[in-house]
């Protein structure tokens, strides 16, 4: 299984980092065998497999019980799991969570804020537990970001996300995911950092991309995001979608200027 040096040197390569959600054994299987360099146990599974319109009613338990079944049904691909909403209000709180995820199966743990979680990731870091730091729009804070709303589009914004990127890595992040951002923002947050940066809605210039899979293969109700392609509707089968989303996420051809903001 691959372990976050692998991805690491990976992005070093220059090879783009390819990553997409999985809750299940069918799912997890299926990603490996197309070739997914990571896959996000997220808490995303509150909207697509859930039913609910966000994902705040995701609860630590099942986070654990999804990514106990990825975990346990691959061997290939780094196994990241998000820490939901309301379990990592202090640092004891935070480390609890993550060992509980750890556990589990996964080999990183996501979370999402800005840089009020330095010391909650720095903690997690000096106990062993890699870290992948999401910014820019944070879906467990839908309430106080007014919605779901592109972010770093002002100078103040984008220098905000910037300066929240360079200290969540200088405390110890392995990782960023950086979501629905100005190509503007994700440039600036690609100069100051020199950890791996993972894409959604962040341009072509990153790292590497995720999306969520019922996304990209079209089975998400309402209109999709700016920043995802149906891959299903090109290919008209599923395992043919996944591998036809490596490839232009590899080749660069994903995402395209149509998918930017």
């Amino acid at each position: 299984m691959k372990r976050i040096s692998n991805i690491i040197e990976q992005a070093k390569s220059g090879e783009k980092i390819t990553a997409l959600t999985a809750y299940d054994a069918s799912f997890a299987r299926l990603l490996e065998s197309c070739g997914i360099d990571i896959i996000l146990v997220g808490d995303s599974l509150g909207m697509v497999v859930q039913g609910h319109s966000n994902t705040l009613s995701v609860t630590l338990e099942e986070m654990i019980y999804h990514t106990r079944i990825v975990a346990s049904n691959c061997t290939e691909p780094l196994i990241m799991a998000d820490l939901p909403f309301g379990t990592y209000g202090t640092k004891e709180q935070t480390l609890m969570s993550a060992q509980a995820l750890i556990k589990a199966g996964a080999a990183v743990v996501k979370i999402e804020g800005s840089e009020w979680l330095a010391k909650h990731i720095e903690l997690l870091t000096q106990c062993g537990i890699p870290v992948c730091a999401h910014i820019g729009l944070n879906s467990q804070y839908i309430h106080t970001m007014g919605g779901f709303k592109i972010q770093g589009r002002s100078v103040d914004g984008i220098n905000e996300l910037t300066t929240t990127a360079k200290n969540l890595q200088d405390a110890g992040a392995s990782l960023l995911v950086l979501e629905c951002v100005s190509l503007a923002a994700a440039q600036q947050v690609l100069e100051v950092v020199n950890i791996p940066v993972i894409g959604i809605g962040a341009g072509s210039n990153t790292d590497g991309q995720i999306l969520v899979t019922y996304d990209m293969l079209g089975l998400t109700p309402g209109k999709p995001y700016k920043f995802v392609k149906n891959f299903m509707q090109e290919t008209g089968n599923i395992t043919e979608a996944i591998k036809a989303y490596v490839k232009a996420v590899k080749n660069q051809t994903f995402p395209s200027q149509e998918h930017c903001y």
